[in-house]
């Protein structure tokens, strides 16, 4: 009898409770070998796109490989059609044109492709001391302590009053110098040591190191700086007042590597929120003949509200979408009240070191797949779009049928934080919405860590979205 009760228990386990199991378990050698070579493609995206600019670019390449054209206004389109636009350099969207008719909603995969940084400001360069640096002003939630002493690269461009635009790009080039931001000795910081962490490092010391060596035959002021400008005017042809007209950013100057002794993990820069960019773009690049219009979605300026002309708040998403539907003469708000957004962002994975900020029943796990966020935002779910029940129910079921592992996710203790994604924008558009992404460690750092299993699994989620009838 006792043996009975026992295995009737087991069996209500199983059939009732719910327990997050690592994916590990759950996936066959195949898998894991098509895992390896997606993460492979990915750590390449990654090296190549350091900015978001250099993301568009890395994209349209990848694109225009897999068939990709070139939307023009007007241009006739078909069913299997596969067209991108590029929005000032600085975010691009991709579609797939689908069987059934855009009055019947599209499947829309939106990520961001900004990561945080140190932006250098307008007027940077100058000399203290005879050593040259540059002032920067941080973009985006980073944390000031970790930017010191780390090497950095430098990219972007400058634009001429000429019209000619140059790409600056210095670091990650063989044989490249790095620069990087000082910080205090310990033998003298004591006093600093007893301030507050986010204090410790004030924003207008991230002064970037660039040069000590003095111009020579020169008896004149700041002969430092000079022989920087001069580098600067034979390699780029730029003069100083050309930096008000820059975008040049400083970033880690360190590459996609695998962490660990069984390389299960990848550490980089920028996985927040590249990771899920590129398992957004890696499935749409696959899709040959979808039910439905898919379409991807690769925003800017996500890190600092998306704002501005390249950010999710912009029209170039609605343009872009209002031409695609004027093709067959379909109203705009017809198909966005038809259509589903997976908004593509990163969560925070549960990290033992700081378990006191952490919910651990609602928190993700590393390697237990892709993370599901029915809302974001902080405290009393300000900033969240906070997805329906029916619309969890809806994405729960795609990703069983694809055979994708997923868990339920929350960014940390309700009062300890918080955080959004382009989610509340797409909402805004009657676009009905749900946050899924990868789990990441120390995000927001130079050096952010997520597992494999995860990253391949939202590129099968989101691939799964996409094809969904």
């Amino acid at each position: 009898m006792k043996e009975q009760e026992n295995s009737r228990g087991e069996q209500l386990r199983k059939a009732l409770s719910y327990t997050k199991k690592n994916g590990y378990d759950r996936v066959d050698r195949a898998e894991l070998e098509a895992m390896d070579a997606y993460c492979t493609g990915y750590k390449q995206f990654l090296d190549a796109g350091k900015t978001e600019r250099e993301c568009v670019d890395r994209t349209i390449a990848l694109a225009e490989a897999a068939g990709f054209r070139a939307y023009q206004r007007g241009m006739a389109l078909k069913p299997g059609d596969k067209v991108y636009r590029a929005n000032r350099g600085k975010a691009v969207m991709l579609a797939v044109l689908g069987r059934r008719g855009l009055d019947q909603g599209v499947n829309i995969a939106a990520a961001h492709i900004d990561s945080p940084r140190l932006d250098l400001k307008q007027n940077p360069l100058y000399e203290a001391d005879e050593l040259a640096f540059l002032k920067t002003h941080y973009y985006g939630g980073l944390r000031k302590y970790q930017w010191v002493t780390i090497p950095l690269e430098l990219h972007g461009v400058v634009a001429l009053k000429s019209g000619q635009v140059v790409r600056v790009s210095v670091g990650n080039g063989e044989g490249d110098p790095l620069f990087t931001v000082d910080d205090l000795l310990p033998h003298l910081g004591a006093e600093q040591s007893r301030k507050p962490l986010g204090e410790a490092i004030p924003a207008e010391s991230l002064n970037i190191l660039v040069g000590s060596r003095p111009l020579a035959d020169d008896e004149g002021s700041d002969r430092v700086k000079l022989s920087i400008l001069e580098l600067l005017n034979r390699k780029y042809g730029i003069v100083e007042e050309d930096f008000i007209s820059a975008e040049l950013s400083a970033v880690p100057a360190f590459r996609a590597s695998d962490v660990g002794f069984d390389r299960s993990l990848i550490g980089a820069y920028g996985h927040d929120d590249r990771v899920c960019a590129y398992a957004s773009l890696a499935a749409i690049l696959q899709l040959n003949d979808p039910e439905r219009t898919a379409v991807c979605m690769l925003a800017d300026k996500e890190e600092i509200g998306s704002e501005g002309v390249t950010g999710m708040k912009s029209a170039a998403f609605d343009t872009f979408m209002e031409d695609l539907c004027q093709s067959q003469n379909v109203p705009l708000r017809a198909c966005y009240e038809r259509s589903f957004c997976l908004s593509a962002d990163v969560t925070a994975a549960y990290d033992p070191n700081f378990a006191e900020v952490y919910e651990k029943r609602n928190s993700a796990l590393v390697n237990c797949g892709m993370g599901l966020c029915k809302y974001t935002g902080a405290r009393g779910k300000s900033g969240a779009s906070d997805a329906s029940a029916e619309l969890v129910a809806y994405v729960r079921g795609v990703l069983d049928r694809a055979d994708v592992v997923w868990q339920m996710a929350e960014l940390g203790k309700v009062d300890a934080g918080g955080g959004g994604t382009v989610a509340m924008f797409m909402a805004e558009r009657n676009i009905d919405t749900l946050d899924a992404g990868v789990p990441v460690l120390s995000m927001h750092s130079p050096f952010e860590t997520v597992g494999k299993l995860d990253c391949y699994m939202t590129f099968k989620g989101v691939k799964a979205i996409y094809e969904a009838k």
